[in-house]
């Protein structure tokens, strides 16, 4: 049980790692087409619906091949 626990902790750390990595690249998560941002006088509310969607796929992708 543990091993299984510090293996899933060193995956997450290595997928947070490679986006931190790829927004210092220049990658713009959390700016993309699809990505919602409503503002009314002081207040914004910011909806990142294909950040969102894109990081999930990605995420599916390598946890599937984790898997194998």
């Amino acid at each position: 049980m543990n091993d299984a626990m510090g293996k899933g902790l060193i995956v997450a750390g290595l997928a947070i790692a490679a986006v931190g990595l790829a927004i210092t690249a220049g990658l713009p998560l959390g700016r993309l087409p699809g990505d919602f941002v409503f503002r009314r006088g002081p207040v914004a509310f910011y909806f990142p619906l294909t950040t969102a969607v894109l990081l999930s796929v990605l995420l599916t992708v390598l946890l599937a091949l984790l898997r194998r």
